[in-house]
């Protein structure tokens, strides 16, 4: 299997399991959504609906595959989403935390880009 096809494998796998954790916790007005996007590699866990009167729109999860790495974009959860991935078999090299900025990187322990 070709690496990139591996990567969005993996990524996919990662936030499905994160959002059925999420269906778990959320009340019924509020729809869990994952969105993949194979072919611009972009790929999201949200939260939409409404709680009372009040509207729900939250990110939780971004994560993209550039030039074959995998960035972690955005996460608001309780996981270490590197740790998980790493874990999956993606190596350390490869994932990118594009969190802190660029300079910082290079003491993460990850990748840098």
């Amino acid at each position: 299997m070709e690496k990139l096809e591996k990567y969005q494998l993996l990524v996919c796998q990662l936030l499905k399991n994160h959002a059925m954790s999420e269906k778990n916790n959320s009340n019924s007005e509020i729809e869990c959504q994952l969105i993949f996007d194979t072919e611009r590699d972009h790929y999201q866990l949200l939260d939409i609906g409404w709680d009372g009167l009040k509207r729900v729109y939250n990110c939780f999860i971004h994560v993209d595959i550039k030039d074959n790495k995998v960035w972690i974009q955005r996460n608001m959860t309780e996981a270490d989403l590197a740790q998980d991935l790493e874990a999956m078999g993606i190596p350390k090299e490869d994932i990118i935390l594009g969190l802190p900025p660029s300079y910082k990187r290079p003491y993460t322990g990850y990748g840098v880009a």
